[in-house]
């Protein structure tokens, strides 16, 4: 039985048949920037999906041919506006943790279709997923650094975990820009498909993972998790306390205003998201 996308979700559609849902990021406008509506959104819908007892799978694609351009730069004035409360600002900078540890948390497998690209926030969720399928001409990249902002999210143990230390410095401090080739080869994706093929995969590798026993499924991912996460959450806890730190220094207001004079008027992929 297929369903239609819920009311109440705005920037998603969501579609349920066999087992399997798709999650489909559908800001095309904005390339499917992770505003702070989408990203409360994506959480609500990971707690709906973790109780769903005829889903055994989870798709998260975006629309219009790219994944994610990352966290929505209209949304940063708040990481620094000195007129909010600490506790208001901690808690507006701690959603995009609470987004990835709500994707990490579903116990159904994840995969992450990528097409185009997932830069920033976008490549920080797909982390967050089990397993991540992208277009041969895609690109992944984390440009946090050089806009003036650490990266956070959690992001860094998920790297380290995946990738060691000398490569998640590479992603994170450097901020290198990898076509989905040699994102493959490095570790950050499992698959690629052609160009425009990377839903469809990802529908195959999920039908590979609802073929096995379900609730054994469910068992060993939780394991894989907790081994692989147990200090995760030590090592990215106080992130959103640095970015709220960083955002507010003149070094990282100078950052983003060099950004946005270098993207081309209304672009977001690279100048208006992170």
């Amino acid at each position: 039985m297929e369903e239609t996308v819920p009311a109440g979700y705005e920037n998603l559609k969501l579609e349920v048949a066999d087992r399997c849902a798709v999650v489909t990021l559908d800001r095309p406008a904005a390339r499917n920037a992770l505003s702070s509506r989408l990203m409360r959104e994506l959480i609500a819908v990971a707690r709906e999906l973790a109780e769903r007892d005829d889903v055994d799978a989870v798709i998260l694609t975006g629309a219009a041919r790219f994944f994610s351009a990352g966290a929505d730069l209209d949304d940063a004035r708040t990481w620094a506006d000195a007129s909010l409360s600490i506790s208001e600002r901690r808690r507006i900078t701690a959603t995009g943790y609470r987004l990835c540890r709500a994707w990490e948390e579903i116990p159904q497998i994840t995969i992450a279709a990528i097409e185009g690209y997932a830069v920033g926030g976008g490549l920080a969720l797909a982390l967050a997923c089990d397993w991540r399928v992208a277009g041969e001409d895609a690109f992944v990249s984390l440009p946090e650094i050089s806009l003036g902002i650490p990266l956070t999210w959690g992001t860094i143990p998920r790297l380290v975990n995946l990738l060691g230390p000398a490569k998640a410095k590479r992603l994170t401090i450097l901020c290198e820009r990898f076509a989905a080739p040699q994102a493959l080869a490095l570790g950050l994706l499992d698959y690629t498909a052609p160009s425009g093929g990377a839903l469809a995969l990802a529908r195959e590798v999920a039908a590979r993972a609802l073929s096995m026993p379900p609730a054994v499924v469910r068992m060993s991912k939780e394991s894989v998790n907790a081994a692989a996460t147990v200090l995760n959450h030590a090592a990215g806890y106080m992130a959103h306390d640095q970015i709220a730190l960083a955002a507010a220094s003149e070094e990282s207001r100078a950052a983003r205003q060099a950004a946005l004079r270098r993207s081309r008027p209304g672009a977001r992929a690279e100048g208006r998201s992170v």
